[in-house]
């Protein structure tokens, strides 16, 4: 069942994601090699609680982390570890919620360890066009549209570059649960899907493989790999649907919130257009 969201509980939804959304800055800047991935999860869970919300993770289905962190080929759902220990040149995929008075914000990043410095470019190139692709897919997260507009939006980035998109785990609803209707695919064609109504909530999550799409599952039921090993990214924000434009709950500080109209202000896009050029 699809749930549309109250003008109210937009507003609390909005109080979560910039919750969350800070999380992630604070993440962002304490990152560096030597830290553990349990680090990042200690860090997250003091701070979610210290600001009166509740990790949305911890528990979840008996996940035992406040954050998923995922490295290198692992896709998502990874779990912190102490023996997890980061290197200059890693690709570390944070995904992190919250929950204030009830309603859950999602958002995820995946930072290079050290900078764009420590990998090759093409590793560099796969980061950003995944962030590019969650913008241009919450660009159609509008009134009027279909939910495969905006999958398709995603799934056209990945197409020119090759890159193996992830089909077994996809974008969702989001309110009083981590999880609802309807499911967000990363592929397919345009104007399909339920149609997008003021008030509804979604989480917009591309997951671009620098190989072939393909996955697996390691032992531990959770966290998800690529099949051949090679390096995959992951974005995610929260976004509402609202009569005015896309409103993306998550935004971070450097990042647009609302009215989205543009990707303008996506970071380092003009990096990889540098790249392209030279």
């Amino acid at each position: 069942m699809i749930v549309r969201k109250s003008p109210s509980e937009l507003e609390t939804m909005a109080v979560t994601g910039r919750l969350i959304a800070e999380v992630h800055e604070l993440l962002r800047d304490a990152l560096q090699p030597g830290m553990s991935t349990r680090d990042l999860d200690r860090i997250a869970e003091e701070e979610i609680r210290a600001r009166g919300a509740t990790p949305s993770f911890k528990g979840y289905r008996g996940f035992p982390g406040s954050l998923c962190t995922s490295v290198n080929e692992q896709i998502v759902h990874g779990i912190p570890s102490d023996d997890v220990v980061l290197a200059a040149g890693d690709l570390i995929k944070i995904d992190a919620g919250s929950i204030v008075d009830g309603y859950h914000s999602d958002s995820a990043v995946t930072w290079i360890v050290g900078g764009d410095d420590t990998v090759a470019p093409a590793v560099a190139d796969l980061v950003q066009r995944t962030r590019e692709a969650l913008w241009a897919g919450l660009l159609e997260a509008r009134a009027g549209n279909r939910v495969t507009d905006i999958s398709a939006a995603v799934e056209a980035v990945a197409q020119p570059h090759g890159y193996g998109v992830v089909r077994e785990y996809v974008g969702h609803g989001v309110g009083r649960a981590l999880h609802e209707d309807p499911q967000v695919p990363n592929y397919g064609r345009p104007g399909r899907g339920p149609k997008l109504v003021p008030g509804l909530v979604l989480a917009v999550e591309p997951m671009f493989n620098l190989g072939t799409a393909d996955t697996a599952v390691l032992d531990d039921d959770w966290t998800v790999v690529t099949a051949d090993g090679q390096v995959s990214a992951h974005w995610e924000h929260t976004v509402a649907i609202t009569e005015d434009g896309p409103w993306v709950l998550t935004a971070r500080s450097d990042e647009p919130a609302y009215p989205l109209t543009d990707l303008d202000r996506v970071p380092g896009r003009a990096a990889v257009d540098a790249r392209e050029v030279g």
